[in-house]
């Protein structure tokens, strides 16, 4: 986790022939929209680059022109190497070489979907877990033996190389990028602004085919919304499932579909955001923080923020206290 700074990090979104406009336009969402009024600041300074002045996307959909070269590669903190539908074809060399390099500089690497195999094909994921599609996972597997598939989850941070699992999982790992860089706070903006969510606990598994049921009991979304309006009380399972007018084994069920998770992970990690949140916004200490987020203990508290963070609650107050923001 890089120490904060006022200054905006930069990205390096590398385009290549038939990269998935989708991955691209997440990309170019999280890290390359302006400042907002409630960030007050620029995360990030996003370059888009690609091998050749005219590249075109996915399925021949459009072109894209005037971007950055391969030299801007090399100022870059963080690099998004390019995906693309064919994962049967090669990576471009002047790419591939692109990416060894900046890896070897110690630059943040980023594949979003199939840039796992970009990654791959670079060898800087050999001996190293990655996440990649569910629907890709035996052809990565057979292709890259060396490498540990996590099939199972959204992404996979590996400290200075990051995947995600299908599409969409771009934005999970895009948003887990701003909250490791900036804080909660600021990837709860962002993911506000995108109308998506700062945080699944769920993964892949949720989205392999299987059978639809006859029927489909009504969604959670009301229960979530109620349990996170009440996280300093003392909530249980069974208090959950009573306001989802439903049995416990029902609900676990229900979350595993809907989530994938556990209704206990979910409102840990609720109450573990809530928490950060808190340490962010400064003015609290950590007994009343454990308080407010529904952690009881600030023993409990140190244990939890440290297990989703990696850092102490006083470590993460000093990387991303609101006294350090807009100066």
């Amino acid at each position: 986790m890089p120490q904060r700074s006022d200054q905006p990090l930069s990205v390096a979104l590398i385009v290549d022939e038939n990269s998935n406009p989708f991955e691209v336009g997440c990309a170019c969402e999280v890290f390359g929209a302006r400042r907002t009024a409630d960030l007050g600041r620029e995360l990030y300074d996003l370059t888009v680059v690609a091998p050749s002045g005219r590249t075109t996307m996915r399925d021949g959909l459009f072109a894209v022109t005037g971007t950055g070269d391969l030299a801007d590669v090399e100022r870059a903190h963080t690099v998004v190497v390019p995906n693309r539908p064919d994962v049967e074809s090669p990576g471009s060399a002047a790419v591939l070489a692109a990416v060894q390099r900046a890896h070897a500089r110690g630059a943040r690497l980023v594949g979003l979907c199939t840039g796992a195999f970009t990654l791959a094909e670079a060898g800087v994921l050999d001996g190293r877990p990655a996440a990649v599609h569910w629907q890709l996972v035996e052809e990565f597997r057979r292709r890259f033996p060396a490498v540990e598939v996590r099939p199972d989850v959204l992404f996979v941070d590996d400290g200075d190389v990051l995947t995600s699992a299908g599409s969409a999982a771009a934005l999970d790992l895009a948003l887990h990028v701003v909250r490791r860089d900036h804080g909660a706070e600021a990837a709860n903006s962002v993911s506000r602004r995108l109308v998506f969510a700062a945080y699944r606990d769920g993964g892949q598994r949720q989205f392999v085919e299987r059978p639809v049921p006859a029927t489909v009991a009504q969604p959670l979304t009301a229960t979530l919304a109620w349990a996170q309006d009440r996280l300093d009380s003392p909530l249980t399972v069974a208090d959950l499932a009573r306001h989802a007018h439903t049995s416990v084994t029902t609900l676990h069920r229900r979350f595993r579909t809907e989530l994938g998770t556990t209704p206990l992970a979910w409102l840990t990690g609720e109450r573990v955001d809530l928490a950060r949140r808190l340490i962010e916004q400064g003015g609290l200490g950590l007994d009343a923080v454990a308080h407010r987020s529904g952690l009881g203990t600030t023993a409990n508290l140190r244990a939890l923020v440290r297990r989703h963070t990696g850092l102490s609650p006083s470590e993460y107050r000093s990387r991303f206290a609101a006294h350090g923001r807009g100066r």
